[in-house]
């Protein structure tokens, strides 16, 4: 194998997906991690700690908005998100210390894997609404083949078992995320709550990439089996 026909190096892959997309990487640092502590660092002495941790969510909770009112689409993906949003401004209603404000705005991570659970549970598992939501914006021919699958048992049992680990997982990082509530400070939850966030987001995306690649190779030797079962005498 020569240099050139060599798979690219997880370290090139980085660098070709900051290339193109350092600028949206750079908006979510600014706004999820250096917006809100500067803010809150900055209003506290004048406002307090909780007036503080209320000005610093704005970045977020402006930028998710910002977001949903460009992709102008009202789908499975956009009603999840506008919920996050709205479950978000709700957990700063009731007042309390700043614990509990930090508290109640991370149930909202328990509250989607939940949702996640739910769905699941009653046989109508998200993740395929998701993708379908998903599939409906690159072009109809692609959700028409996915809703094709959909009476596929293989498939349903797929859908299933990641709409149930999406859940499980959405609520592990919320009980983890509510115990650093209780462990650090309010300035460095700031700081690494958003990163536990990522880390079990990209986790969980990494897994459904190995897992939907994993489900279409058994589903690919399913097919040449009974392909071959078929021409057998």
């Amino acid at each position: 194998m020569t240099a050139d026909s060599m798979p690219p190096t997880v370290l090139s892959r980085a660098r070709t997906y900051l290339r193109a997309n350092g600028l949206a990487v750079g908006v979510e640092i600014v706004v999820n991690f250096a917006g809100p502590y500067l803010i809150f660092t900055l209003a506290k002495p004048a406002l307090g700690e909780v007036n503080a941790l209320i000005a610093s969510s704005a970045p977020p909770i402006a930028w998710s908005i910002i977001e949903f009112a460009r992709r102008r689409r009202v789908d499975a993906i956009s009603i999840l998100v506008l919920a996050g949003i709205a479950l978000s401004l709700l957990a700063f209603v009731g007042g309390g210390g700043v614990r509990f404000l930090q508290l109640r705005e991370k149930l909202v991570t328990g509250l989607i894997g939940l949702i996640f659970l739910g769905s699941a549970a009653i046989g109508r598992p998200l993740i395929y609404q998701l993708a379908r939501a998903s599939s409906l914006r690159r072009s109809p021919s692609a959700a028409a083949e996915l809703e094709a699958l959909s009476g596929n048992i293989y498939f349903r049992r797929t859908m299933t078992t990641m709409t149930l680990v999406w859940g499980f997982g959405l609520v592990i990082e919320c009980a983890v995320a509510s115990a650093l509530v209780f462990t650090l400070s309010v300035a460095q939850f700031l700081l690494v709550g958003p990163i536990v966030g990522y880390t079990a987001v990209g986790l969980l995306v990494l897994w459904s990439v190995w897992f939907v690649r994993r489900a279409r190779r058994l589903g690919a030797a399913r097919r040449a089996a009974a392909e071959a079962a078929a021409k057998t005498p």
